[in-house]
């Protein structure tokens, strides 16, 4: 290989713009969920805004682990990245046998959206406000019954973490995903339950709280955690990470593509049917929300006493 600088060699050329070439965008979650709906979106928004090509490929399995590990141990070029909730990171390593990865193992681009937990009770339910059902709880110790998304899940580890805070004793009910709560609380089996904010949306249900330090901008009428004095986790952040080690040259074009990517028309307007506002924060933010997010979620893990699954 001839080098420049070298007797009777051509000047090296500049490096082609970063991506040159096809960039996978691994989605760990299934095809035609919300997540991958966003995925797609977003990168179809950088491709446009970069002349580029991220293509999306579903990595689906084991709660986002597989897809997380996919990026994990990707070459850090900025070939592979990620996309979707870091809740794998996060939480799953704390909560599941023998996960290969940690909040260490990423490089943390750019959050683009939240997905915002809640308290939710079926619409006839006589629950008006999170204090009303906090006071029967504590009136009907080990009788009253909620849903969650397994055990384990943020869903659990966010009541949880309220249950140890107050003293509260109540019979949790682990399910598959957030789905089949809804009919079980509907029907009266279940006294209230852990859902989304998008997810119990156009459903027959009252929001009581959403998790996190401030209102939701997609529920600005029903109080935050924080607001309540209750025990808070953050939501469920979202949004591009890449392999531990990939060039910061390479992490601030896909910060800079990623910002201009949730500012197009193209990807506002899926936004806005799924009805999921978009919460965009750089690097240097998402990174030190996701390191909040991991410590809260090996202090409930500790407190609880709970053991990987």
């Amino acid at each position: 290989m001839a080098w420049a600088g070298w007797p009777g060699t051509a000047a090296a050329q500049p490096a082609a713009p970063y991506p040159d070439r096809p960039v996978q965008v691994v989605v760990s979650w299934q095809a035609g969920g919300v997540v991958d709906t966003i995925g797609r979106a977003l990168a179809q928004a950088m491709s446009d805004v970069s002349e580029g090509r991220f293509v999306v490929v579903n990595r689906d399995g084991a709660s986002g682990i597989v897809g997380a590990q996919a990026v994990a141990s990707a070459r850090p070029d900025g070939l592979t990245i990620g996309f979707g909730p870091i809740t794998p990171i996060t939480t799953a390593a704390h909560t599941v046998r023998n996960v290969p990865f940690d909040v260490e193992s990423f490089d943390y681009v750019c959050r683009v959206f939240e997905n915002v937990l809640a308290v939710v009770v079926a619409e006839g339910s006589p629950f008006r406000t999170m204090p009303d059902l906090v006071a029967a709880i504590r009136a009907r110790p080990d009788t009253m019954t909620y849903g969650h998304f397994g055990t384990n899940s943020l869903g659990h580890l966010s009541f949880a973490n309220i249950v140890r805070g107050l003293s509260l004793r109540v019979t949790d009910v682990p399910f598959r995903g957030e789905t089949p709560i809804y009919p079980e609380m509907l029907s009266g089996r279940l006294d209230f339950g852990m859902g989304t904010v998008g997810g119990a949306r156009g459903k027959p249900v009252r929001l009581l709280a959403v998790f996190g330090d401030e209102r939701s901008v997609a529920a600005p009428g029903v109080p935050s955690t924080r607001e309540l004095g209750l025990p808070t986790l953050q939501p469920v952040l979202a949004g591009i990470t890449v392999p531990r080690g990939t060039p910061a040259a390479i992490t601030a074009r896909l910060d800079e593509l990623c910002r201009k990517g949730t500012e197009e028309a193209s990807f506002r307007t899926v936004m806005g049917r799924l009805g999921e506002p978009i919460m965009y924060s750089g690097r240097e933010a998402f990174t030190a929300q996701a390191r909040r997010d991991n410590a809260e979620k090996v202090e409930v893990v500790r407190s609880l006493g709970l053991t990987p699954q």
